[in-house]
């Protein structure tokens, strides 16, 4: 029954990662790429140790440290990379319609001046 259990999150966590990799290829820009990588390989990788916990009770610790680890480094990694991809100036895709940190720093320059 455990290993039912254990594939079922795995098959999942697979479909996930199998969705991450379709959105590098789909999406019309860097930063929409960075962000479905980002975000369905990190419930993906999470799902797969999941299941191998089922599978292997005693590394659990463990994998509960690599899904700690996954959870505050792919974060943290998506955003220096978004954020690198604005500062050199990346296109984004033409339907995109804020441009947040842009914004930001006009009203940070404008408050400046005052």
């Amino acid at each position: 029954m455990l290993e039912l259990i254990g594939s079922s999150f795995i098959l999942v966590g697979a479909v996930f990662l199998f969705s991450a990799g379709l959105g590098l290829l789909r999406m019309p820009d860097a930063y929409t790429r960075i962000q479905a990588g980002t975000k369905a390989s990190t419930l993906g990788n999470m799902l797969v140790l999941i299941g191998l916990a089922f599978y292997h009770p005693s590394w659990t610790f463990r994998l509960i440290l690599l899904i700690y680890f996954v959870l505050v480094t792919n974060p943290v990694s998506s955003h220096a990379l978004s954020r690198a991809a604005w500062l050199i100036r990346t296109p984004m895709s033409a339907s995109t319609v804020v441009d947040a940190l842009a914004d930001e720093q006009e009203r940070d320059a404008q408050e400046t001046q005052s």
